[in-house]
């Protein structure tokens, strides 16, 4: 499957009719926009704190998008609350306020606190390190802060923010701390741009994979099982292993084999692998079995290298490629958890690379091209590429680091694809690539991701038998294409907005019967199409036919097929596509050999068949 020039960085979203619009910086990639935003919290919160004087403020920061501020405050905020905040902000904008930066000793800056009994500034101020740098606002309001700001907020457009939502935060992200309330907003340097952030944003949740999930009844999470564990639905499973089947095969045609591990081990493999030293946070609590302490999985990696050291290898079997669908746990606070975009239990779509170092540059090329040819089967096909490099702390020696950096640039320049550059942003292991794909309405979401270690080779004491009948340390190279089947089966559900198309969808042909006469004709049909694969169902509801079409619709099945007694008479089928539109009366083999086609070539529809 050939895909389309790679991107680097969001492509121009385009609307339904095809247009290109707006485009949206973010906050990272702004410089006025982060004045904007960084200027517009601290004018939320001088207007939070003129109508809630009661409300002590903590911090304010920017988003990518936006900004918020929390605050502590005795009552919880209102919708009603927010215009009137939002009314006040507009006074505070159009007074033509100045922003002035201050340095201050911090004996100055714990005097001015002490002043407005803000027992949060204070304990930001222990944190902070000199200089200490305020800004204020007008005459009469400031708060700690590095900046940058605008010079005055004439500056800021009030035809350009909005004030977005409340939500409940915890005081440094600790739950055993105060609560606190987080307003959230937007600011932007024009209108228009204001209108397209909404307009993406209704369209997100037009898009939202939770209520999807509800209303085509693909998976749940439920609570009576703990947060963050999902269950897949028989729609939501069936889609599931056609995505697996798939990877699966394309992993086979690609040289690798599967493996299949163990979802627990002694916690003395995770004190190997250095999982508890810099992990511990983010794993269960272990459990006692038989006098020795088990820990659930929340890495594959340590297993794959476990089965390398099963036995002495020689440098004629490298390179050796395994790949898993492995089942991690991992915790998560409660209040980070988001449908399958964040959960306690996943599957990874983990493989390692064991090569020689010679064999780096080919490797990654070779993920590289799988890599493209399983994420655009999906339709993504847009992508954002970094390449991390040596951090100041890492392991492992100088020449083997430059010729893994330089292998993972020549596969990179080889496969044609632009990447940006994160000095030392590489783990303390090896050097990285991130990619992110873009979706149909220009987000950007972290999915692939390439790293070479040196570490785990070097703990679990892996080598091989060169050439030369030396023991040497193989390179290993991590790889996940999806990151994880949960949250990129979220991704590809907004991605397509439930739309799915025909090869993947968990119901492909609804068979409508117009009436009951015609009810052995239709299960005949249902019957020859199960049989060559197609998933079909009938509609037993005996609902008149506006309704069959409207049900049909609303779980957005690819093809309604229409029985009444015409087509039983004739022996064929009236279709109705959701992407090519009436597709007439067929015979029923000639909608069999075109499912069968659309199936086995991952068509999003029957009309190219």
């Amino acid at each position: 499957m050939t895909s389309a020039p790679i991107a680097v960085g969001p492509q121009a979203a385009a609307n339904e009719s095809g247009t290109a619009v707006i485009q949206l910086p973010k906050t990272s990639e702004s410089p006025a926009l982060l004045r904007i935003r960084h200027s517009m919290s601290h004018v939320l919160a001088m207007a939070v704190q003129r109508l809630f004087p009661q409300a002590l403020v903590t911090i304010g920061p920017w988003t990518e998008n936006g900004f918020y501020y929390d605050f502590d405050n005795p009552e919880p905020f209102t919708e009603a609350d927010l215009k009137a905040i939002r009314k006040e902000m507009l006074k505070i904008i159009g007074a033509r306020l100045p922003l002035e930066r201050i340095e201050v000793s911090r004996e100055e800056a714990e005097r001015r606190i002490s002043q407005q009994n803000e027992p949060y500034k204070l304990e930001i101020l222990a944190g902070l390190q000199e200089p200490i740098t305020l800004y204020t606002l007008g005459e009469d309001w400031w708060d700690l802060c590095a900046g940058p700001h605008v010079a005055n907020t004439s500056e800021l457009n009030p035809k350009a923010f909005a004030l977005e939502s409340v939500a409940g935060a915890y005081w440094r992200g600790d739950e055993k701390r105060a609560q606190l309330q987080r307003i959230y907003g937007t600011a932007w340097e024009t209108a228009e741009q204001l209108a397209e952030y909404q307009r993406r944003k209704q369209e997100a949740l037009r898009r939202d994979h939770r209520r999807l999930g509800t209303d085509l009844d693909l998976f749940s999470i439920e609570d009576e099982a703990g947060a963050g564990l999902v269950f897949w639905h028989p729609r939501g499973a069936r889609m599931r292993l056609l995505i697996e089947d798939f990877w699966r095969q394309a992993h086979f045609d690609d040289g690798y084999e599967l493996l299949y591990t163990p979802h627990v081990a002694d916690i003395e493999l995770w004190r190997t692998s250095g999982h508890l030293d810099f992990y511990a946070e983010s794993m269960f609590a272990p459990m006692q079995v038989d006098e020795r302490q088990y820990q659930l999985k929340p890495m594959n990696c340590p297993f794959h290298v476990l089965t390398y050291a099963s036995r002495l290898r020689s440098y004629r079997e490298l390179p050796i490629r395994w790949a898993e669908l492995g089942t991690v746990y991992r915790y998560e606070r409660p209040g980070v958890m988001h449908g399958l975009m964040r959960v306690r239990g996943f599957t990874q779509d983990d493989a390692h690379v064991f090569c020689l170092p010679e064999q780096i540059g080919a490797e990654i090329l070779r993920v590289l091209q799988l890599t493209e040819r399983i994420l655009s089967t999906f339709d993504f096909r847009h992508y954002e590429i970094n390449l991390s490099t040596r951090p100041e702390k890492s392991i492992g020696d100088d020449a083997v680091w430059d010729l893994a950096t330089r292998g993972l640039i020549e596969a990179l320049e080889r496969k044609g694809w632009p990447y940006k550059v994160d000095e030392g942003g590489g783990a303390f292991y090896g050097p990285k690539i991130d990619l992110k794909i873009e979706d149909a309405i220009g987000r950007l979401w972290q999915c692939s991701t390439i790293q070479l270690d040196f570490n785990l080779p070097e703990r679990f004491n892996l080598e091989y038998v060169a050439a030369d009948g030396s023991r040497q340390r193989p390179i290993m190279i991590h790889r996940a294409i999806f990151g994880s089947l949960e949250r990129f089966f979220g991704i590809m559900t907004e991605n397509y907005a439930g739309d799915f198309p025909f090869w993947l969808a968990p119901e492909q042909i609804r068979l409508l019967p117009v009436t009951d006469e015609v009810m052995p004709y239709a299960e005949s049909l249902q019957q020859q199409l199960v049989q060559q694969g197609v998933r079909a169902t009938i509609d037993r509801s005996g609902d008149r036919l506006g309704k069959l079409i409207r049900n049909g619709e609303q779980m957005k099945i690819p093809v309604l097929g229409v029985i009444g007694a015409k087509e039983a008479e004739t022996g064929a089928i009236s279709l109705r596509s959701r992407r090519d539109g009436d597709l007439g009366a067929l015979p029923l083999a000639t909608l069999v050999a075109r499912a069968v086609q659309a199936n086995q070539q991952r068509l999003a529809g029957l009309a190219a068949c």
